[in-house]
C-alpha cells in the first residue's frame, strides 16, 4: 500500500489526529483535490470526505493508498473530530467561523502550521517530477510564443497566447495571473497586464508559470522587441540582474539562511549602483503554492536545505523607464543550486 503525506504530518503534529479542509492540503495529505471536502489522519489511516459529484474520481486515484474517500454527510466532521484528545489543524488557513464552530463542539484544536510547513518545504521525487515538468511546460511555451510576438500586439494578447501554449503541452492550470508588461511598464515589479500595444524598441518582461498535479512553476524573462538604439543604460541593468542572477546558481550552497542567499545578489547589486532599485526580496518558496516557505530574503532566517524549491529572481526597476527580472525555479540538490530551467536563454533577447 502506497503511503501518502498524512502519516508524516500525522507523527509530526504529535495529536491523534489531524484536520485539513483547504483543497492545497487536500491535495497534499491526500493526493485528491475537490471543492466541498475535508480529511482526517489518525493512527489508522487517512479518510477523505467528499460529495458525490467527486466520490468516483477520488475512489479510482486513492486505489492501492492509505486513502479512504468516503460520501459524507452534514454534520461529520463534528462527529468524527470529538472523538480525538486532540487535533491538529492549520490556524493559518483555518477561517474563523470554522474555527470556532470546532471549538465549540468542545474538540481540542492544535496549531500545526509549522509542521505543515516544514513537511512541505522538502520535497518529494513526485513533487520535483512535476515541478520539473511545470518548468518544462513554461519554457516550451515560451520559446514558441517569441517568433509568434507581432508589433502592435496587447499586453493581454500576448498573455493570453502564452497561456494557450502552456495548457496545451500539458499544463492544468496557471501558478499565477500571467504578467506581460512593455516598456516602463515593467518599472513596476507586479504590473497588471492591460491593453497597452507592443512598439518597436520597447522592453518586454513577462513573469508566468503554470501547474502539473497542483505544483507550480515560476519564470520571468525580460527581452528588446528591436533595438532602436536608446538602451544602453538599460543594458548595462540587465547584465548586473544576469551576474547576480548567476552568482546565486553559483555560491549558494545548502546551510546558508535565506538572508545571507539574498546578500549575495543583494550586495553585488548595490555595489553596482542598483542597491535601491533592487525592491523585492530574492525569492520565495514553490510548491503547491506559488509562495510559500522559505522566504530567500534579508527576513530569511530559515536554512535553506537540499530538497527545497525556490526561486532565484534579483530585479532592477527604475520607475517610469525600465524594470528587469531574470528569474528561475531552482532546487537544492547535494548542497549545490541546480535550476529547473534549462532551454531558454538568460542572455538579453533582442527579438
Amino acid at each position: 500500500m502506497v503511503e501518502t503525506n498524512g502519516k508524516k504530518i500525522l507523527q509530526l503534529s504529535g495529536c491523534e489526529a489531524v484536520y485539513v479542509a483547504r483543497e492545497y492540503l487536500l491535495r497534499y495529505i491526500t493526493g485528491f483535490v475537490a471543492e466541498n471536502g475535508f480529511a482526517v489522519v489518525d493512527k489508522n489511516g487517512t479518510t477523505l470526505y467528499t460529495d458525490k459529484r467527486y466520490i468516483e474520481a477520488a475512489e479510482k486515484l486513492c486505489q492501492g493508498t492509505d486513502v479512504t474517500p468516503v460520501l459524507f454527510k452534514q454534520g461529520d466532521a463534528i462527529e468524527r473530530l470529538s472523538a480525538y484528545q486532540s487535533v491538529g489543524i492549520s490556524f493559518n488557513q483555518t477561517s474563523a467561523s470554522e474555527y470556532c464552530r470546532l471549538q465549540e463542539a468542545g474538540i481540542k484544536l492544535v496549531n500545526i502550521d509549522k509542521q505543515l510547513s516544514e513537511a512541505m518545504t522538502i520535497k518529494s521525487e513526485y513533487e520535483l517530477s512535476c515541478i520539473a515538468k511545470a518548468c518544462e511546460i513554461a519554457e516550451d511555451a515560451f520559446l514558441a510564443l517569441l517568433p509568434e510576438i507581432k508589433e502592435g500586439m496587447k499586453e493581454s494578447e500576448v498573455a493570453a497566447l502564452l497561456e494557450y501554449k502552456m495548457r496545451n503541452l500539458g499544463a492544468q492550470g496557471l501558478a499565477f495571473d500571467t504578467i506581460v508588461a512593455f516598456g516602463a511598464h515593467a518599472a513596476v515589479p507586479h504590473h497588471e497586464t492591460g491593453e497597452t500595444r507592443l512598439k518597436f524598441g520597447d522592453e518586454v518582461l513577462i513573469d508566468f508559470g503554470c501547474r502539473v498535479d497542483g505544483y507550480c512553476s515560476d519564470i520571468t524573462r525580460t527581452f528588446l522587441f528591436g533595438d532602436d538604439g536608446k538602451h544602453e543604460e538599460f543594458k548595462k541593468a540587465y547584465a548586473a540582474v544576469l551576474t547576480a542572477h548567476t552568482m546565486i546558481k553559483e555560491q549558494l550552497i545548502s546551510g546558508m539562511t535565506g538572508i545571507e542567499a539574498d546578500a549575495i545578489a543583494r550586495n553585488y547589486l548595490k555595489e553596482q549602483g542598483y542597491g535601491e532599485l533592487f525592491t523585492h526580496s530574492l525569492g520565495h518558496g514553490i510548491g503547491l503554492n506559488v509562495h510559500e516557505y522559505p522566504s530567500v530574503s534579508p527576513r530569511g532566517e530559515a536554512k535553506l536545505v537540499d530538497g527545497m524549491v525556490f526561486s532565484d529572481e534579483p530585479g532592477v526597476y527604475k520607475a517610469g523607464e525600465y524594470g528587469i527580472r531574470i528569474e528561475d525555479t531552482v532546487t537544492l540538490k547535494d548542497g549545490k543550486v541546480q535550476s529547473f530551467m534549462s532551454k531558454t536563454d538568460r542572455n538579453l533577447i533582442i527579438l
